[in-house]
């Protein structure tokens, strides 16, 4: 367990759709605690499983379960590396857009009929201003990692590029994987709910409310860049090593990632 202070919360101008975890900065590390349900084994699964597919490690965020102590409460949550140089910011697209454009990048995306057009707008935009090549790879990525985990917190606040302290912009690794596997279990995806049932509930939120829809459509315009290479015994294997969740929750958990790789059985192909 680890013990915090208000000294360490951390301010984070990112905002998620259904609230906002406690966060410190101690030591360069950054630690969560849960909000709505396991956020924070959630990060653990999705970060350790992002290990077993082809995507470098420079590319995204590792998580560890952690307890977190602060003041008279204790917390489940998760710890990660700051990834941040000295001097270097994270600017979300949201933020990035409306400094440019002073307009909201996500109202903008959703006066475009259709999926495909939407995420060209937001590649090209993304590309015109910060000098990225290739950002619709990176943005192929994003959406199959969040289609695959069922992460429904993607919105324009939570994708996100570095700036450094010479002015460049910089891909930023991928991160914040909280609003995964239906981690709320507070408000829409109680534990005693129907898998199956609940699963179908839940809703994307970058480019299309559908998952399905934003995948097929980034896939044809930028091709499948994600190759996964876990099995189920490792996912089980991992579960089994996390100290802090109930028995419960890993089991859904479980379940719900086996019937993904069976859905999404092309991700898995040589």
């Amino acid at each position: 367990m680890i013990e915090v202070f208000e000294q360490d919360i951390y301010m984070d101008y990112r905002k998620s759709s259904k609230g906002n975890q406690l966060k410190w900065r101690k030591d360069q590390l950054w630690y969560k605690t849960d909000y709505i349900g396991y956020e924070g084994l959630s990060e653990y699964m999705v970060s350790h499983l992002l290990e077993h597919t082809d995507l470098k490690k420079d590319w995204f965020i590792r998580y560890e379960t952690e307890e977190i102590q602060y003041k008279s409460q204790q917390y489940r949550g998760c710890v990660s590396q700051n990834f941040l140089q000295e001097g270097w910011q994270i600017i979300t697209l949201e933020r990035l857009f409306q400094t440019v454009y002073g307009r909201s990048l996500n109202e903008c995306i959703y006066t475009i009929d259709e999926v495909e057009d939407r995420i060209q707008f937001l590649v090209e935009q993304t590309e015109k201003m910060t000098g990225l090549a290739e950002f619709g790879k990176y943005m192929s990525i994003l959406l199959t990692i969040d289609a695959f985990f069922k992460n429904e917190d993607r919105h324009t606040h939570n994708i996100a590029v570095l700036l450094d302290d010479l002015g460049t912009y910089r891909y930023c690794p991928i991160f914040d994987h909280g609003g995964a596997l239906l981690s709320d279990t507070t408000m829409d995806y109680p534990l005693d709910g129907d898998l199956l049932m609940l699963m179908k509930e839940v809703e994307a939120k970058t480019v299309s409310s559908d998952f399905n829809e934003a995948l097929d459509a980034v896939e044809k315009l930028y091709g499948c860049n994600l190759r996964m290479n876990f099995e189920k015994k490792d996912i089980g294997r991992l579960l089994e090593k996390e100290p802090y969740y109930p028995e419960e929750i890993k089991r859904r958990v479980e379940q719900m990632l086996r019937w993904q790789m069976d859905k999404y059985w092309y991700l898995f192909s040589k």
